[in-house]
């Protein structure tokens, strides 16, 4: 049976990380990449109101965005 992923979509991402550390409950952690917090914040910044982290991460992979490692040797070549 395979297992759910928990996404932390919350704005507490360090506290539910913990909480779900102290519990167990890692195997399939899913924490938002870095890239969706910056453009959280901009996204905030220029329209004046408040996102979720599950919409804006939603929306970038809508428009092609691709969560990819910065530590990917990979990572700046061309993907098809």
């Amino acid at each position: 049976m395979a297992k759910k992923s928990v996404k932390l979509y919350t704005d507490k991402v360090l506290e539910t990380f913990y909480n779900n550390l102290l519990n167990g409950h890692v195997d399939n952690l899913h924490i938002p990449h870095s890239d969706v917090f910056y453009v959280r914040a901009a996204c905030e910044a220029h329209y004046g109101r408040k996102f979720t982290l599950k919409h804006v991460e939603e929306s970038m992979i809508a428009e092609g965005w691709k969560e990819r490692s910065y530590s990917d040797p990979n990572y700046k070549k061309e993907t098809s």
